[in-house]
């Protein structure tokens, strides 16, 4: 999870909202990303979609089976559908997202029967930290 604050800090300095990703694979990080839909020009270019398609080609699978994913922020409702497609086995989040947060807040996908794939997952990981450099981004831009 230090990892990924390390490049939501990344995303902080390109004038990003600073979300970063890892995925790790047997012990082994097999990708990263932060937030650059601005620099990218596109509003699917989240942490975790840019990790998820970099793992995507790590692994040559679109199955990301026996991954963890690390993120700094409660994925949001594009990403945990990404996520579960992928069929990541485990989630570990940092700040909660009251108003976005698709895992277990705004919408519960984290544990929706729905799905035909369930993922593991925990939240508040270093969460002050994540917490405190999304106040402070947003402090700073309004």
């Amino acid at each position: 999870m230090r990892y990924a604050f390390r490049l939501a800090q990344r995303a902080e300095e390109h004038g990003e909202v600073p979300v970063g990703a890892v995925i790790v694979k047997d012990d082994q990080c097999i990708a990263e990303g932060w937030n650059a839909s601005i620099a990218m020009h596109d509003p699917t270019a989240h942490a975790e979609m840019l990790a998820l398609r970099k793992a995507g080609l790590v692994l040559e699978n679109y199955r990301l089976s026996e991954t963890t994913l690390y993120v700094t922020l409660e994925p949001c409702v594009m990403c945990m559908g990404a996520i579960s497609h992928a069929r990541v086995k485990r989630l570990v989040f940092g700040a909660f997202d009251s108003k976005r947060g698709a895992v277990c807040n705004a919408l519960g996908l984290g544990d929706a029967s729905f799905l035909n794939h369930q993922i593991s997952w925990d939240g508040g990981v270093l969460e002050m930290e994540c917490s405190e450099l999304l106040r402070r981004f947003f402090r700073v831009r309004r």
